[in-house]
């Protein structure tokens, strides 16, 4: 079984930068403001032959539990309950602080293995903070540069001190045991009216998004049943995106909470910057993206360019209209936003839309079921055989536009690819088709093949002419 650190320390000595260090990618926001990372983060770490759980933390600020640094102390706290083996940075180029003596008496009072961490060491004059953390009685500190990758075969010797190598090398499991399907995503069959069925068994990724204050990190909570993510009346507290996992009905779900998301015009500080792109690339790995409206003010600007933006990206969409544990007359409400719906998100005909409340738990399963629903249309595939039948009635009943007094033709109709659905049609002059006949042939398939609230993709490339290449006699 693999083993668990935490990183902690007092803000800005470099907490996010040895956790990136770590585990190889820059998954943590790290800025030179005080204070940038609130949640605890998790992350699989690599450290020469060690394979092991990191959890990044908040640093440490004396402060009431009712504030927001109260309660992100809370969540360090529930990090180091949880891990078997904490590393406790301080920095070396500054020296310590009462902060650092502080969470040093607390970490020893716990009894759990720590590992002084002496971080900024490559700086010049860091050996007299080096000296200084001897003081803070918990052993000999590590020297690093988390910064520059230095002193890391130093951490490694530590952590194996600190664990025993028992603990530190578990048994490795037997990979021919493992029942793997390495062969990806399947391409086209050879029989066309074959059409694979929907797994529901793979794990699935869902992204929650929304504008700031709209209830996303609760929504998280509630669905795991625990205070897993920093929340409270303040806009804005969310700044990495945050990743969980949780099993719903006996399927894994990889939920991903997301910094709330303003208008670009007010976007103006590096870290809120750094914050919305660490959304944008959260949006991208997804399958599924919930766009979280607070049902009290619905509709605003920044929501239906969040719906486009994902509809542009290919992800399939759900809407979540939040907060409906405040909404006084719900089914008048309920209609007039099935009415805007329809109205303002053309491009999206047919989304799902559900009523939730993430404080009571009001339509989660409602919602999870809408995930699954809509993950399914994102990933179906439809025969070869079924689409030129219905290419031919199409034509039939709304034959082709003639352009320059020649009729268009449209030969054939295959699906390209899934996730989310693609189709290629065959024709003549594909650059002349009309942008309205596209229009229909898309909503034909949503009407026809039952694919609603997913973004169709249709491409057309010109027939194949058998003369082209022939010399003239």
């Amino acid at each position: 079984m693999n083993f668990t650190v935490a990183i902690v320390g007092r803000p800005n000595v470099g907490k996010s930068t040895l956790f990136n260090r770590l585990v190889g990618k820059k998954l943590a926001l790290v800025d030179d403001t005080p204070g940038v990372t609130r949640d605890r983060r998790p992350g699989e770490a690599k450290l020469v032959d060690l394979r092991f759980t990191i959890i990044d933390t908040a640093g440490l600020e004396q402060s009431g539990p009712e504030t927001l640094q109260g309660r992100m102390w809370a969540q360090t706290e529930a990090a180091i309950a949880e891990a078997d083996l904490t590393l406790f940075v301080v920095d070396a180029k500054h020296g310590l602080t009462p902060a650092d003596e502080t969470l040093g008496e607390m970490l020893r009072r716990r009894g759990k293995p720590v590992i002084l961490v002496a971080n900024k060491s490559e700086a010049k004059g860091s050996d007299g903070g080096y000296y200084d953390a001897f003081t803070l009685g918990l052993g000999e500190p590590v020297a690093i540069s988390a910064e520059h990758g230095q002193g890391m075969i130093d951490l490694r010797d530590a952590i194996v001190e600190a664990l025993g190598e028992d603990r530190a090398f578990p048994p490795e499991i037997d990979e021919a045991e493992t029942d793997v399907d390495l062969r990806g995503e399947q391409g086209a069959e050879e029989d066309e009216e074959f059409e694979p069925e929907y797994d529901d068994t793979k794990p699935l990724r869902v992204a929650i998004i929304g504008r700031p204050n709209a209830g996303k990190s609760t929504l998280i909570n509630r669905f795991l049943g625990e205070d897993r993510l920093l929340t409270g009346p303040e806009a804005g507290i969310t700044r990495d995106s945050i990743s969980v996992e949780w099993d719903w009905r006996g399927r894994t779900i990889k939920m991903f909470d997301t910094a709330g998301m303003r208008k670009k015009a007010r976007v103006q500080e590096k870290l809120e910057k750094l914050s919305v792109a660490d959304s944008l690339r959260s949006i991208r790995f997804a399958e599924a993206v919930v766009i979280v409206f607070d049902a009290t003010i619905p509709f605003e600007k920044q929501d239906l360019q969040l719906v486009d933006l994902v509809i542009r990206e290919g992800r399939a969409a759900i809407l979540a209209f939040n907060k409906w544990d405040l909404v006084e007359d719900a089914q008048a409400l309920l209609a007039d936003l099935r009415e805007k719906t329809e109205r303002l998100l053309p491009q999206a005909r047919g989304i799902r839309a559900v009523p939730i409340s993430g404080q009571t738990g009001y339509g989660l399963d409602k919602l999870m079921q809408s995930i699954i629903d809509t993950d399914k249309v994102w990933n179906r595939r439809i025969s070869t055989a079924k689409l030129n039948r219905w290419l031919d009635h199409q034509q039939v009943q709304h034959p082709p536009p003639a352009v320059s007094g020649r009729r268009l033709k449209l030969k054939y109709m295959t699906q390209v690819k899934a996730r989310p659905p693609g189709f290629m049609i065959s024709c003549t002059r594909p650059d002349a088709v009309p942008e309205s006949y596209i229009r229909y042939l898309t909503n034909g398939l949503r009407n026809d093949f039952q694919m609603p609230g997913v973004p169709i993709r249709i491409h057309l490339r010109a027939s194949e002419n058998p003369f082209e290449n022939r010399k003239k006699r």
